[in-house]
């Protein structure tokens, strides 16, 4: 598996309170949920933002509230990974079980920045900056997690089984 686009770049404690704000928490539709997805840090996200799209941040991405709709919204709204140096550990299963591939790699969060265009191979875990011409080595994912990525979450992929 492999994820490819330009990427949008933000740094420390990113909580799930401005990847998705609590006052759209009225609806779980995943398309509703993706129309505000980052609004409250970056206003222009929606606008800019296209499938396969990559978000690099930096420390304790996903923090604050459990809710399970930030990960949602950020894969409705196109995003094909996430990179960052660390993960809140809830939004890391949320993610995970809702399909959305999350990397923490130190070294692709530092030496990333907004607009470069990245390809992440998920069975070696290499992250290829092709505008930089640079190349990272994150934690190759293991063949369960692409499984349950691969069918677009957990549930999908225990129904299938």
């Amino acid at each position: 598996m492999r994820a490819h686009g330009t990427v949008h770049k933000y740094g420390d404690n990113v909580d799930t309170d401005v990847i998705i704000p609590a006052r759209y928490l009225n609806s779980s539709d995943p398309k509703e949920l993706a129309k505000s997805c980052m609004e409250d840090i970056d206003p222009e996200f929606t606008k800019r933002v296209k499938q396969g799209d990559i978000i690099v941040a930096n420390k304790n991405f996903g923090c604050g509230s459990s809710r399970e709709h930030a990960p949602i919204a950020i894969k409705a709204a196109g995003i094909s990974c996430v990179i960052a140096e660390t993960f809140a550990r809830i939004f890391y299963r949320n993610a995970i079980n809702i399909g959305l591939p999350i990397i923490e790699c130190v070294e692709a969060a530092k030496g990333i920045d907004a607009g470069d265009e990245v390809e992440i191979d998920f069975d070696s875990g290499k992250i290829y900056n092709k505008t930089k011409g640079t190349e990272f080595q994150g934690q190759a994912f293991p063949e369960f997690m692409q499984k349950i990525i691969k069918a677009e979450g957990l549930i999908n992929y225990i129904n299938e089984q």
